[in-house]
This record gives structure tokens, C-alpha cells and sequence, in this order.
């Protein structure tokens, strides 16, 4: 398991939350649990100026996710198995993100 990894959901039935990022630090990798940020259909939601930097957009596998960054969670590993790809390349953008919500910037 890395950071920034993207893993499909399986436990959505709604399938409105189709995948979870996760976020947590690598060095804390003995953990049975990762610390995750859901990432749910573009459709649910209407951005507002004070939410952009807070739960920014990305394409994964051709749908316009949101990453809902108030909903970071900790969900065990196991729930974790299908890796389709990772978020490395905007990793700013989350940190952005993560920033936003626990210091207000």
C-alpha cells in the first residue's frame, strides 16, 4: 500500500463513492488501518469558492470524481484491494486539500 494510491470501493452499493485515496504516510505502513479520503461522483456536488481548494475534481478512469475531503476517514487495510492507479503527479492538490481542513488555509 502506498500514499496516493486510488482504490475502487466495493463496499459502495450506491456506487456514488466509487473510489478511496489513500493519504496516509508510508513509514506507517505496520497499521492495519489507512487513513482515506473518498473520492465521489462530480455529479453530488456544487462548488462554491470556499470549497474548490477544499475537495478539488480529478478524472479517474473517464468519470469527474471529487475528492470529499471532510469524509477522510480510517478504514481497515483489508477493505483496501484493487489499486487502479494513484494521484502522485497532484499530490499538491491534495495536500492543499488536507491543509485546508485541519488549518483553514
Amino acid at each position: 500500500m502506498a500514499r496516493f494510491s486510488v482504490y475502487e470501493n466495493a463496499d459502495d452499493p450506491t456506487r456514488n463513492t466509487p473510489f478511496l485515496l489513500d493519504v496516509q504516510t508510508d513509514l506507517l505502513g505496520e497499521l492495519n488501518t489507512r487513513v482515506v479520503i473518498p473520492l465521489r461522483n462530480g455529479d453530488l456536488y456544487k462548488h462554491t469558492k470556499s470549497t474548490l481548494d477544499l475537495m478539488p475534481s480529478f478524472v479517474i478512469k473517464g468519470k469527474k470524481l471529487v475528492l470529499d475531503t471532510p469524509r477522510m476517514a480510517a478504514v481497515p487495510t483489508k477493505h483496501l484491494k484493487s489499486e487502479i492507479g494513484n494521484l502522485k503527479d497532484q499530490q499538491h492538490l491534495v495536500m492543499i486539500a488536507i491543509d485546508r481542513l485541519f488549518h483553514g488555509y
